[in-house]
């Protein structure tokens, strides 16, 4: 699951710092569901960008979510809450797997996760930077493949995030156009392989 994640993203007035989390904390406990497009981009070790894309995603909670990259290479993954799959459509290739406990401590988690947010990560307020307030989230799983995320808030609106893993990499991601609380078929979380797919179901 290269790229996905399937959303955590530096001094301030304490009064900053407090509504940075507070915004985040009121946006997670009310928005049930939301749209959004997004850029993203992936820096190595060094800073350098080593990938660029742009896709659209929809969450549902509990654990429901829709993730797909559209360019420049399309890649969707898609839960339903109990299993995630993942296609690449270049190769036709379906990846299933289950959402276990360690997918609930991933930062798709802080989007569409099952369980209250302070349960899975310990939160903390970073101040402003570069317009939008700030909150670091560390995951209290172990071996979740990321250090650390924070998140960037624009008032209660979700604006970006940035994924800090555990190799010294980082993945920044940029939000547009969130519409929360909206309503989303069921079809928006199920997935059906395309005809021919080569299926490698790692949830049995």
């Amino acid at each position: 699951m290269k790229k996905f994640l399937l959303a955590a993203l530096l001094a301030a007035a304490p009064g900053a710092h407090a509504n940075a989390l507070d915004d985040f904390l009121a946006f997670n406990a009310q928005a049930k569901s939301a749209t959004a497009r997004f850029d993203q981009q992936v820096f190595d070790q060094k800073g350098r960008v080593v990938d660029k894309s742009q896709g659209s995603f929809a969450f549902a909670r509990p654990g429901k979510f829709r993730w797909a990259y559209e360019k420049p290479v399309k890649q969707l993954l898609v839960s339903d809450g109990s299993k995630l799959w993942i296609h690449d459509s270049d190769l036709n290739q379906v990846t299933v797997k289950r959402l276990d406990k360690a997918v609930s401590s991933t930062p798709a988690a802080l989007l569409a996760g099952k369980d209250d947010i302070t349960k899975v990560f310990t939160l903390a307020d970073a101040g402003e930077k570069d317009g939008l307030g700030w909150v670091v989230a560390t995951p209290k799983e172990k071996d979740t493949g990321f250090e650390s995320v924070r998140i960037g808030m624009k008032g209660k609106t979700l604006a970006a995030m940035e994924l800090s893993d555990s190799l010294g990499g980082k993945t920044n991601l940029v939000f547009t156009d969130l519409k929360p609380n909206v309503s989303l078929p069921a079809a928006t979380f199920t997935f059906t392989p395309p005809k021919g797919a080569d299926v490698m179901d790692e949830a049995k």
